[in-house]
């Protein structure tokens, strides 16, 4: 029996002349998931991927992999079959056994791609399900609210069947829709503003500013595993850890204290522009979220966002922390975020900062400041960490 698995697209098949590019594109993002699990035959066909395992791979883990590629809408597992009315409803009664035997009731669909097939679907249908009910008697059809669907599809290659499918991870594939550096903090929000923009098919460059001895090795480690945590779903990543310590005491000793956090963003949107150029990407992500704290009012982050040129994305600017919360818990990254190692935004936090700042008063806070040199010192100073999924 040929166990394989069938993935299907989602707003991919929307994509008109430029479907093709998409399809290419998941299929190498698929190839690259399972290379470390085994070896698999991955092929597109009919805006379906076929997954099939060859030398005994792992398929239960390849299962779960899968699950996290972006642009996979629903995946199942499946079997398949010459594409004859007798086969198909053999494969049917040994393949699906388990799930006909746990189900009080059924029905059959089926799809027809081919369409020299010489069944109708609905007649296939009443066939394979006439042959279930044969082979299971104690089972009822209920072709409006069945516990179970047995799924039929005929297609070029070969008949499948397969029984409900489960919810893939969406979206579109990592890597269709450029590059872009994304700020990631220890926090609860960063981890998922960098799930989400990569979810629209945008691979990403993590950028940590690490302050060290403010913040502990702990803390940077935290980072690193959230940044690991993510791979799952965002692919091999190098994260660029920003040595911040310097300028963090610069502004400390030389600024007014109200502006150290709105001076402190300014500088990190500077180094992320900058890492963004080499690295050709164009646009920066942040976990900034309307209101939450003094720093992410609309006039504070107009004034952060004023020194750089590029695009500034912010998927989680109009939602409720519940809902951010909800999401981290079902990435995986929440019970890292909430390990108690701060990170650089803690350090020289304001007693009274400004949340309503002028522009022209933010730039002549920090103009004591060698603003270049600085940025120039931090960039020199980059530390790459590569990340990949265990």
């Amino acid at each position: 029996m040929n166990d394989i698995i069938l993935l299907k697209l989602g707003e991919i098949v929307l994509k008109g002349l430029n479907r093709r590019s998409f399809e290419q594109k998941l299929t190498a993002n698929v190839r690259r998931r399972l290379a470390p699990i085994g070896k698999f035959r991955v092929y597109c066909l009919q805006s379906i991927i076929y997954v099939e395992g060859e030398d005994g791979a792992d398929m239960d883990t390849a299962f779960e992999a899968l699950k996290k590629v972006f642009g996979v809408i629903s995946l199942t597992r499946a079997a398949a079959c010459e594409k004859d009315k007798d086969a198909i409803a053999k494969l049917a009664i040994e393949y699906l056994r388990e799930d006909m035997l746990r189900a009080k009731s059924f029905k059959v669909e089926t799809r027809r791609s081919d369409k020299a097939f010489p069944m109708t679907s609905i007649e296939l249908s009443q066939y394979v399900g006439n042959a279930l009910s044969d082979a299971y008697e104690d089972i009822e059809v209920d072709v409006h609210d069945p516990e179970l669907v047995v799924h039929i599809e005929v297609r070029d290659l070969a008949a499948y069947v397969h029984a409900m499918p489960v919810h893939g991870a969406g979206g579109l594939p990592v890597g269709c829709s450029g590059t872009a550096v994304t700020l990631l903090s220890g926090g609860i929000d960063s981890p998922v503003s960098t799930y989400m923009i990569a979810k629209r098919g945008v691979h990403l460059i993590p950028v940590h500013f690490f302050s060290f001895p403010y913040t502990s090795q702990q803390a940077k480690d935290k980072v690193i595993e959230l940044g690991r945590l993510l791979t799952e779903y965002c692919g091999k990543m190098t994260m660029e850890v920003v040595p911040f310590t310097h300028i963090q005491e610069e502004i400390r000793d030389k600024c007014p204290e109200e502006y150290f956090t709105l001076i402190m963003r300014r500088f990190m949107m500077r180094i992320a522009e900058q890492i963004a150029q080499r690295s050709n990407a164009k646009a920066i992500v942040t976990g900034e979220n309307l209101g939450q704290v003094a720093s992410q009012t609309m006039e504070a982050m107009a004034s952060t966002q004023a020194v750089i040129d590029l695009p500034v994305l912010q998927p989680l600017i109009g939602m409720d922390k519940e809902e951010i919360i909800t999401i981290a818990r079902k990435i995986g990254t929440f019970d890292t975020s909430i390990l108690p190692y701060e990170d650089c935004c803690t350090v020289f936090t304001p007693k009274h900062p400004r949340t309503r700042p002028k522009l022209s008063e933010v730039e002549r806070a920090e103009s004591v400041l060698d603003i270049d040199a600085l940025v120039d010192e931090a960039v020199k100073g980059l530390e790459e960490v590569e990340l990949r999924h265990e």
